[in-house]
């Protein structure tokens, strides 16, 4: 349920394929996607999306019940993503819900399609949300639109996350993985040193 494509030029495309139930995440898949995550070092560029109409509504319901919603492997993936060295981009093929805005919130740009909205009901479920989340919506976003999100269970559309800032930019589902590549393009081109160097002067 998680498809992992290399591609000879050093960018990876990882891909959520659970798209019968919305994507929605099971700790065997958060645990796949840490563990690429781990071991994506080489990786020049990584591309993570959706199969589907949502990329992602968050945890399974049922394991999220049975103890998923708490768990730190949706830490370990966001950290993993957060500290690597290549470019990463979320491709938001639709709606982000939950913790599944971990993910996209490690990554370095977000692009999304039209349709899709952000939301993260994690009070209203009686969780709280893993500890590094709130810290990067904040950073992109400003505390008070973090708490409309947060505590105001609020669901925004992809045209107030723009505004916002939460994404980079609004992309037409057939034009969303071209985007995101033609994104990686300078990045794949530079030597490693130099597009390594660069990021690490934005954190």
């Amino acid at each position: 349920m998680i498809k992992l494509t290399k591609e000879h030029n050093g960018l990876w495309v990882v891909t959520i394929d659970r798209p019968a139930k919305a994507n929605s995440l099971t700790e065997a898949m958060l645990t796949e996607l840490a563990d690429i995550a781990e071991t994506a070092a080489e990786a020049r560029a990584i591309i993570f999306t959706g199969t589907g109409k949502v990329f992602s509504a968050g945890a399974d319901l049922d394991e999220a019940r049975a103890g998923l919603a708490i768990s730190p492997v949706w830490e370990r993936l966001s950290s993993a993503v957060a500290s690597l060295p290549g470019l990463t981009i979320a491709a938001l093929n639709g709606t982000l819900a939950g913790g599944a805005n971990g993910l996209a919130l490690a990554c370095d740009l977000r692009i999304a399609v039209p349709t899709a909205k952000f939301f993260y009901p994690v009070m209203k479920l009686g969780f709280l949300p893993q500890p590094s989340d709130p810290k990067r919506m904040a950073a992109l976003i400003g505390p008070a639109r973090t708490k409309l999100i947060l505590m105001g269970g609020q669901k925004i559309t992809a045209e107030e996350a723009l505004r916002y800032g939460l994404i980079d930019r609004i992309v037409e589902p057939e034009d969303l993985m071209d985007t995101a590549r033609s994104l990686t393009e300078d990045t794949l081109a530079a030597t490693p040193e130099i597009a390594q160097g660069i990021k690490a002067l934005c954190q």
